[in-house]
């Protein structure tokens, strides 16, 4: 047996993440393990079904699992095909047990299934630091201004925009007045027909990447609509104030994601990729990976519609399943990055660390230091084609630009440096789904939520509020594990 085959290399991986964020008071006194193999397979010898299968390790997945064995269910498991747990949330480890977020990190108003996650987990929670002006870069000019948390875009464009929103139901855009038509149009269509400034022009390019994935001209005007709707306005769902990036987690938001898996112990399967899935439609189900056949009443389908192009269902899934999952958007070109100094010391200066450009490679870059300052570090989401391939090169690239748009020599001198592509995960693809014009009204969309045979669709893309963000898959993974448990009380599934 190899090392990576080795059940123990998990528990040595566990540890090793332990020790990393035990410094920091996050999993003080918290024994567990996450382990890799095992079976309850057929082929390990027990022929009787599990109740329910889960396929994915993250937030939405683990969630599920969660509240099976909350409900007293303890037939089930959770396969993992990466050999962590997490998803699409993931922590950059920093010397002396700091850490920054790689993936998604932050909480806002409204986003109350994982505000109740974290404090059943005990994870504690603070506010994001945006004092201070930011800088809007365009070729070799910049302009240092002070948004307060907010978002600084035109009152009279957002309340056009908020009204709008108003008619159109998060969970099911293409039943909105005049859905057929706002899909057609991209946000870059409804920001033409208006008087915006250059600031301004710059920030709504930067706002779509960020929330949405890409350029204004590649979204759905629609699609923007529904999550302003859910957001309850642009600055609950654009801005730091009072809006979707207002808070933070303690330890990081992957804490989450091991906390739980912690507590299921044995029950998640690391490095098992789900291959096939066999008689979803009768049952029960069988589950193929690499490590065996895993027999099950209910499959939980907890993978973003993309990535399900990558398991062979036998029979065939529908075909308006089959399709939106081909046309499903598979990649936003963004990576994320993390600059690490000795102090936030640009917070002297009157900066708050948010440098933000259209035609250059930072898209848009800000404060995220630890809440007792004991190191600086300045996050960024960055246009992976506008930086070199090797990271030393890409680290002097970054910070000559901060140092140039911040003022400050100090910044050309990090301690650390550390990015990661989403791209280059081959069970991520991506981390948000850009969604284009014309999907939303194919027809197609029903499919995205639409249980089939055996089968529950999960992950944050089906949630019908905050859907792309952390809440929308902690609220899809409560509701899949409702479904599994309706479905099996209700003797479907001899």
């Amino acid at each position: 047996m190899t090392e990576s085959e080795d059940p123990r290399s998990d528990r040595r991986r566990f540890l090793k993440w332990a020790g990393a964020l035990g410094s920091a008071g996050v999993l003080a006194g918290v024994p567990g393990v996450v382990r890799a193999e095992g079976s309850y397979s057929a082929s390990g010898g027990k022929n009787a079904p599990l109740d329910v299968v889960i396929i994915g390790g993250g937030l939405a997945g683990l969630t599920a699992a969660r509240d099976l064995k909350r409900a007293g269910n303890k037939s089930f498991v959770v396969l993992e095909a990466r050999d962590r747990v997490g998803g699409r949330v993931l922590n950059h480890r920093l010397g002396d047990g700091y850490f920054s977020e790689a993936g998604g990190q932050w909480m806002g108003p409204g986003q109350t299934a994982v505000a109740d996650l974290a404090r059943e987990l005990g994870v504690g929670t603070f506010k994001s630091d945006y004092a201070g002006k930011s800088v809007v870069a365009a070729g070799r000019g910049t302009v240092a201004l002070d948004f307060g948390g907010g978002t600084g875009t035109d009152e009279t464009i957002v309340a056009e925009l908020e009204a709008l929103a108003r008619q159109v139901p998060s969970a099911a855009p293409w039943n909105a007045p005049r859905a057929v038509e706002l899909d057609r149009m991209s946000l870059a269509d409804f920001l033409g027909g208006r008087e915006v400034g250059k600031i301004d022009a710059m920030t709504w390019v930067v706002a779509s990447q960020m929330s949405v994935g890409a350029a204004p001209s590649k979204v759905s005007f629609l699609y923007y609509l529904s999550m302003l709707n859910y957001a309850g306005g642009h600055q609950a769902l654009e801005g730091m104030k009072d809006g979707a990036q207002e808070t933070r987690f303690h330890g990081g938001s992957e804490v989450l994601a091991l906390k739980m898996a912690e507590a299921l112990g044995d029950k998640v399967r690391l490095r098992t990729p789900v291959t096939r899935i066999r008689h979803w439609n009768g049952g029960p189900a069988e589950v193929h990976t690499p490590h065996g056949v895993f027999r099950a009443r209910r499959v939980i389908v907890a993978l973003s519609p993309p990535l399900c192009q990558r398991i062979e269902f036998d029979p065939p899934l529908p075909e308006a399943r089959q399709e939106l999952q081909k046309r499903w958007p598979a990649h936003a070109p963004l990576c994320k990055t993390a600059m690490v100094y000795q102090t936030p010391f640009w917070r002297d200066l009157g900066f708050n660390g948010q440098v933000g450009s259209v035609d250059g490679p930072v898209a848009w870059s800000y404060d995220n230091s630890p809440p007792d300052a004991g190191r600086g570090i300045i996050n960024a989401f960055v246009r992976v084609a506008e930086i070199p391939a090797q990271n030393e090169q890409a680290k002097t690239l970054l910070a000559n630009l901060y140092a140039d748009a911040i003022g400050d020599e100090r910044l050309r001198d990090p301690l650390e440096f550390h990015l990661h592509d989403w791209g280059d995960e081959p069970y991520t693809i991506t981390c948000i789904s850009p969604m284009p014009p014309g999907l939303l009204t194919s027809g197609l969309m029903p499919a995205l939520r639409q249980n089939v045979g055996r089968l529950i669709w999960s992950g944050t893309e089906t949630a019908e509020i905050w859907h792309g963000y952390m809440d929308g898959a902690v609220r899809s993974g409560h509701a899949a594990a409702l479904e599994a448990l309706q479905g099996l009380r209700e003797g479907e599934c001899a």
